[in-house]
């Protein structure tokens, strides 16, 4: 592995994180590292577009977050659905 400097590091690839990263790329001049927790995001179930909902639920493929108690819901919580996984995109200016 060949370290580069970057000039923007961006923790998390949320939607803001991914939009920010994707927007600063778009300078040919620009170095961005886009850093995200959880596995390499490939695999059948990932490409495929409805095979993400089997992986929902499951601590291995979801962080499975839990809400605030809801008081319209009679103070129950919900899980937060939210990937673990990443993805590596590089933009090329050839």
């Amino acid at each position: 592995m060949i370290l580069e400097p970057a000039d923007y590091v961006i923790a998390g690839g949320g939607s803001a994180g991914c939009v920010l990263a994707s927007r600063l790329s778009e300078n040919p001049d620009c170095r961005v590292v886009l850093l995200e927790a959880g596995g390499t995001g490939d695999g059948f179930m990932v490409n495929m577009p409805a095979g993400s909902y089997t992986m929902l639920g499951k601590p291995k493929s979801d962080w499975m977050y839990m809400t605030e108690p809801d008081p319209s819901l009679n103070g129950r919580q919900v899980m937060w659905m939210a990937a673990r996984c990443s993805a590596v995109v590089r933009r090329s200016t050839a």
